[in-house]
């Protein structure tokens, strides 16, 4: 049995922890400060170890890794650095959930003294994680790029309120993505571009959505792809409206200048929802055989019903991102040693994973590109 340390009990965690324990061949101590919440989660899955940890002190983390084989942080992106640096000293391997690109920076730093068979992945969940994995895929098929678009939302099924909008994962996270800088590649040229602007509208499947800047989509994408492609950019999906109130609150209220203020009026304003819609659109341009092309990848994931309890769209689609790379790394099918990113991910081999399935085209009613066309099915 592989050993897994999984740092955080939260929303994300929660669903880290079924997988994983589901899929037998894993041994999961969950750790977290709060006892009440292992408590109840040790109700919900039984074969769970549980363990009361402050993931603010490195000498906690090192004695709680001690053993393990695997570290996961299923915590908010600021404890990650130090989770790292404890992974290192410990000897095992770490993985996050992490959208913070200087929180990323650290972890690849620290990466480069990861011994024989240690390996740091960060960024493993859906935007980044998964986006990548699909949008790369798609490039390899262009003798010549030209552009590379991802969009990404979690929306609720059935929003109410003005911000049509729902808590469905970390405020934290989602504060951050929405204040800090974007990375891009405009005219074939890395740049940082201003959160919330470069809106634009499209529909799929009959539905407005809107979408716009926001930090950490892209991974190390602009680094992979720097030099081969003239644009790449990642956007939020959200519905018709809501980049406008955020725009108020952020910039004319001036709350991005007290983000724990703004996390308290969120949390408490806004509820938190089981009912709602991963929708993944990805889109790349460029020459192959001569011909000026597209290609995208579209898919949508719903909530589902998962060992007798309703897990959200994006409980699944972040947990079963991280858990799928952990299974690779499992089972040997990832580089042996140091920072690997999440491009470095075949997409055929993802979707085969137990974890990763839950993208395919019989979870989420998507028809996704495959690579695989032949000549006579190039758009002429």
């Amino acid at each position: 049995m592989t050993q897994v340390l999984l740092l955080g009990a939260g929303k994300i965690g929660r669903m880290i922890a079924r997988f994983l324990v589901d899929a037998g061949d894993y041994a999961v101590c969950v750790a977290d400060v709060d006892a009440g919440t292992l408590d109840r989660l040790r109700q919900q899955v039984p074969a769970l170890e549980t363990r009361t940890i402050d993931a603010g002190s490195r000498d906690e983390l090192v004695a709680a890794m001690t053993g393990r084989h695997i570290v996961i942080s299923a915590l908010s992106f600021h404890f990650n650095p130090l989770v790292a640096e404890a992974a290192l000293a410990a000897g095992v391997s770490y993985f996050d959930l992490t959208e913070d690109i200087a929180t990323t920076r650290r972890v690849r730093e620290v990466a480069r003294d990861a011994r024989e068979g240690q390996i740091f992945m960060p960024q493993c969940g859906l935007a980044p994680g998964f986006v990548s994995i699909a949008a790369a895929h798609l490039a390899t098929w262009f003798d010549e790029l030209h552009s590379v678009r991802m969009r990404v939302g979690a929306l609720p099924l059935y929003p109410s309120n003005a911000l049509k909008y729902n808590l469905t994962w970390s405020t934290d996270g989602l504060i951050n993505e929405y204040c800090n800088p974007c990375e891009a590649i405009h005219e074939g040229r890395r740049v940082e571009r201003l959160p919330l602007e470069g809106v634009e509208e499209f529909s799929l499947d009959g539905v407005r959505y809107e979408a716009f800047n926001t930090s950490g989509g892209l991974g190390t994408l602009c680094e992979t792809l720097e030099g081969r492609v003239q644009t790449l950019d990642y956007k939020t999906i959200r519905y018709v409206g809501h980049r406008d109130l955020v725009d108020f609150l952020l910039n004319d209220l001036r709350l991005r200048e007290r983000r724990p203020l703004l996390k308290q009026v969120f949390e408490q304003a806004i509820p938190i929802t089981y009912q709602d819609v991963v929708v993944i659109f990805c889109t790349v341009t460029g020459l192959r055989r001569g011909r000026f092309v597209q290609h995208s990848d579209a898919r949508k994931i719903y909530h589902q019903m998962i060992g007798g309890e309703v897990w959200s769209a994006i409980q699944i689609t972040t947990a079963s991102g991280i858990c799928a790379v952990v299974d690779l790394h499992h089972e040997g099918r990832l580089p042996h040693r140091g920072f690997v990113r999440q491009e470095q991910i075949a997409l055929p081999e993802f979707l085969a994973n137990r974890f990763g399935r839950h993208y395919l085209p019989a979870a989420t009613g998507a028809v996704p590109f495959d690579g695989l066309q032949t000549e006579d099915e190039v758009p002429k």
